[in-house]
């Protein structure tokens, strides 16, 4: 048999977005046989050294955002800061999944929390703000401990505020000073969980089992695939997630943070159109990464199954881990049995700015914890527990 040789041009993906979900997200689909063409305003962002092509603009850039679609199969994010008028330019020439009505509904937290409460959606009781007399009234009606949190932008911990003090309550009237906030009752949960769906052009869903999550002042610190929780939990918070995937007429990936009440009620705390942290997991210990997943639902393949393989602990490391002479001490970490290092490339390592993560795994969820404990012990730090793990 003769076999003429050709040069291959691969379909290409765009993503907005080149931070850590953005360079996964180009292992994973050049794996599929794209090539992947990425825009972030960083020139040395962390798929810079993986993408097939990197466009360095800001991602409010309606011209760049053109370029990045132009010939491409589909295009998707990794992070909602995208501008819309960016999101609608780029959607002139390829399919940008999700859409620009998606990331609208998600960006501004207000908006988010009357369109879930319009659609009949559980949700904490929140209150607008957009001055400190008005600040001053929601707090009043909300009672304390309340978050305050900036409607756009912030994360891990990043304008938002937890309101126990006069003190506390003074920085939040500093921060709506600023910008409108939402202010939300504290929910008293007895566990927070995670659910991704997703969900192809054709119709073609998945979901992941829930993970169980623990932040730490906002920045969520360990997660675990799957979570220890009753079927019947499961299978609500996989509802409401597909639930919404379905209204938003989502296409991609969808993570849903939820809290978890002592009743076995469900209340939804926030929403992401894109990978998510708490979904490391799915990497190399799940039969589809939630980053393969991406890929396939953007570009119309058939979903992955979403088995995964034991029980899996991530724990993040953040730049406090990263010494100034050494770097990370990843020969300490990787001592530990059962435990393997994932590092971003960031160029610069800053407080509580995430840097990589360490993935424990074992036969049982106290075992993965246990081990990414004793990991994490090398770098000086201790997990905290959940009860759900007694």
């Amino acid at each position: 048999m003769s076999f003429t040789p050709h040069v291959v041009s691969p379909p290409v993906l765009g993503i907005f977005g080149g931070g850590q979900l953005g360079r996964m997200t180009c292992v994973a689909a050049q794996a599929l046989g794209h090539a992947v063409r990425v825009l972030d305003p960083d020139p040395h962002c962390p798929a810079a050294t993986v993408c097939n092509e990197l466009i360095t603009a800001p991602f409010d850039d309606a011209i760049a955002a053109q370029r990045l679609a132009l010939g491409c199969a589909a295009v998707t994010v990794d992070l909602e800061a995208v501008g819309l008028d960016a999101m609608r330019a780029a959607a002139q020439h390829a399919p940008v999944r999700p859409s620009a009505e998606v990331l609208e509904v998600v960006q501004d937290r207000q908006r988010q929390r009357e369109w879930l409460r319009a659609g009949g959606f559980p949700v904490p009781k929140v209150l607008h703000a957009a001055s400190r007399a008005e600040l001053a009234s929601a707090l009043q009606e909300v009672g304390r401990p309340a978050f305050v949190k900036a409607t756009r932008g912030g994360y891990d911990g990043k304008g938002q505020v937890r309101v126990q003090s006069d003190a506390q309550a003074e920085e939040a009237a500093e921060l709506v000073a600023q910008c409108p906030v939402v202010v939300e009752q504290n929910v008293d949960f007895l566990a927070e969980i995670s659910v991704q769906v997703a969900r192809s052009p054709s119709g073609q869903w998945r979901a992941f089992p829930a993970a169980l999550n623990h932040h730490e002042q906002q920045i969520l610190q360990w997660t675990l695939l799957p979570a220890p929780v009753a079927d019947d939990v499961l299978a609500a918070a996989i509802g409401l997630a597909r639930g919404l995937a379905d209204k938003l007429e989502l296409v991609g990936l969808l993570t849903v943070e939820l809290f978890l009440l002592k009743d076995g009620t469900l209340l939804i705390n926030e929403m992401a159109p894109r990978p998510h942290n708490s979904f490391h997991t799915t990497l190399g210990h799940a039969r589809t990464s939630q980053f393969a997943q991406l890929a396939r639902a953007v570009l119309d393949l058939p979903l992955g199954e979403t088995d995964v393989f034991g029980s899996v602990v991530v724990a993040n490391l953040l730049g406090e881990q990263w010494d100034p002479a050494g770097g990370l001490n990843v020969s300490g970490v990787l001592q530990t049995h059962g435990v393997d290092v994932t590092v971003y490339g960031k160029r610069v390592a800053r407080a509580a700015r995430k840097m990589g993560h360490l993935t424990a795994t074992a036969e049982t969820p106290q075992g993965a914890f246990a081990a990414a404990e004793e990991a994490m012990k090398t770098l000086g730090q201790t997990l905290a527990p959940s009860p759900l793990l007694d």
